[in-house]
């Protein structure tokens, strides 16, 4: 048995990239269908409401563990193919990240009077220049908020990643736990890496939010 050293820090701090990166590819890759989603939501098509919104109630039914245990365990059941653990735990978090954004945005986009809609129409504006000149900005504001409020649960449920083996900062902590049979420490250090990670968002999202309800 060893004690932690300044070395077990520094390997928790780079684990801390694979984390960032993780809810990087989550957002790149989940936004565009969080969007796609929430404007099918809205859509005047009724199946393309359908559609969107069982996505999003399958999607949201089902835990973020779940997911990825069926990217990384079962598509090599179900496909015959291997699934990289990097490969799966973007995927799961894509979706996870895709069905929650497009509920939020779903609802900054019906808290848009409708009555926008129609002054953009008055204006023969089409469909998707009102979206893009006048409903989606407005929806955004609302959504801000919210969106930085999921971006911190997004940080932290990233460590359910450790549970397929993928090491980023919850992963690297359960190595050195095990390494120097100090859980305690090592456990309260990951906490507090990712307390001062997630604080900044947070302060971020209710400075946001004071904001935007005080310019209403």
């Amino acid at each position: 048995m060893r004690s932690f050293t300044f070395i077990d820090f520094v390997s928790l701090l780079s684990a801390l990239r694979w984390t960032v990166v993780l809810v990087v590819l989550a957002l790149g890759f989940g936004a565009p269908l969080g969007l796609g989603l929430a404007t099918g939501r809205i859509s005047r098509l009724a199946p393309l409401r359908w559609i969107s919104a069982a996505a999003i109630q399958v999607i949201q039914g089902v835990p973020l563990l779940g997911l990825l245990f069926f990217f990384y365990f079962g598509m090599p059941v179900f496909l015959g193919i291997q699934v990289p653990a990097l490969v799966a735990v973007t995927v799961a978090y894509t979706l996870y990240t895709a069905a929650f954004l497009g509920e939020i945005w779903r609802g900054g986009l019906e808290a848009v009077k409708q009555a926008q809609w129609e002054a953009g129409a008055c204006l023969g504006l089409s469909r998707w220049q009102q979206f893009r000149h006048i409903v989606g900005p407005q929806a955004l504001r609302l959504s801000l908020p919210p969106t930085v409020g999921f971006l911190v649960q997004l940080v932290k449920g990233t460590s359910l990643a450790s549970i397929i083996g993928f090491v980023e900062l919850a992963r690297a902590g359960q190595v050195v736990s095990a390494a120097t049979f100090q859980p305690l420490l090592t456990y309260a250090v990951v906490a507090a890496i990712y307390f001062a990670t997630c604080l900044p968002l947070t302060l971020w999202s209710r400075s946001l939010e004071a904001r935007l309800d005080g310019s209403r």
